[in-house]
């Protein structure tokens, strides 16, 4: 399973991963950009989307001014930018098929249909009268590869790469959110006793399809603390920090006991993990939840390479 097939299916994983994180992004960047009342408020909401997803200075060495249509067509299709969605389920859809033969069919079913369906929906420039069905069809793209993941998959090797692509991706992309919006929305550092606007706030959690199960367990009440908690620390949410690294736990410990050794990644993955149960949310914001986020950002990322050196492959 080594080198190439490893390689094959973690990059599959993580390329669905970020394309369905980009897509939220999009959605939520949308909405806000509508509540800004002036438009350079509303490109600034633009440019902090660019921001979050890393391709801020690719996208402004091709354009000047961050209108929507823009930017999200940049995002969504541009042939040019190797970080678009279409470029991202490309990949995934190349990579599912270098590994195929290590995938059931319906994992390989449900990749290569919605390469097929996306590449059509965006074969056209997306308008915003039809943003909300394209990102539709991403989220759903992803969420039907995931499905076949968990319904038909053997619970080996395979199926821990696969997983372990899924939540270094995810755990990634929620940290860089939530550094990069907190601050957009909250109008001073001083965040005690804030005045907060319950729409961005719940927009925000929207990107990581976070707002009904953080109103769930708060009683509707928007608190940048409280929310800054959930994305971090609660262990019941699927895209927080915390669950992401408890995942990577139990799928490094899968190839452990399949290998028969454990390998540098499980070293670097504990010393993260336990960092993340032994802290709480009042450490964190008296030590700065910017410092806070890009440190697990770093760490994330050298797992991400460890993994990747360790099990000798490497995109």
């Amino acid at each position: 399973m080594l080198g190439r097939a490893a390689n094959g299916v973690y990059w599959m994983s993580r390329y669905l991963e970020r394309a369905e994180n980009t897509a939220r992004l999009i959605d939520v960047g949308f909405h806000l950009a509508l509540t800004r009342s002036d438009k350079h408020a509303q490109e600034e909401e633009w440019k902090s989307v660019l921001t979050t997803t890393g391709q801020v200075d690719d996208y402004a060495v091709r354009h000047s001014d961050f209108s929507g249509p823009q930017v999200f067509n940049y995002l969504l299709r541009e042939r040019d930018n190797p970080a678009s969605v279409l470029r991202m389920i490309e990949n995934a859809r190349t990579n599912a098929r270098m590994v195929r033969t290590s995938l059931t069919n319906s994992v390989w079913e449900a990749t290569n249909e919605g390469w097929m369906a996306l590449s059509e929906l965006l074969s056209r420039p997306v308008r915003e009268s039809n943003l909300g069905e394209v990102l539709t069809a991403i989220r759903r793209q992803g969420t039907l590869v995931r499905g076949a993941l968990e319904g038909t998959m053997l619970r080996n090797e395979v199926f821990n790469f696969a997983r372990i692509g899924t939540f270094i991706e995810r755990a990634d992309s929620t940290a860089r959110i939530l550094d990069v919006k907190y601050y957009v929305l909250l109008p001073s550092v001083a965040w005690v006793g804030s005045s907060l606007d319950n729409v961005q706030w719940d927009t925000l959690l929207r990107s990581v399809a976070g707002n009904r199960a953080y109103s769930w367990l708060n009683a509707g009440a928007m608190d940048p603390r409280g929310i800054a908690r959930f994305l971090i620390l609660d262990g019941q949410f699927p895209r927080s920090l915390v669950f992401c690294y408890e995942k990577l736990r139990s799928n490094l410990a899968g190839l452990a006991k399949e290998y028969g050794e454990e390998t540098s990644a499980h070293a670097l993955l504990r010393q993260t993990g336990a960092a993340l149960h032994q802290t709480t949310i009042e450490h964190i914001f008296e030590t700065g939840l910017h410092e806070f986020l890009q440190d697990f950002i770093g760490q994330t990322n050298r797992l991400g390479n460890a993994i990747a050196a360790d099990y000798r492959f490497i995109e």
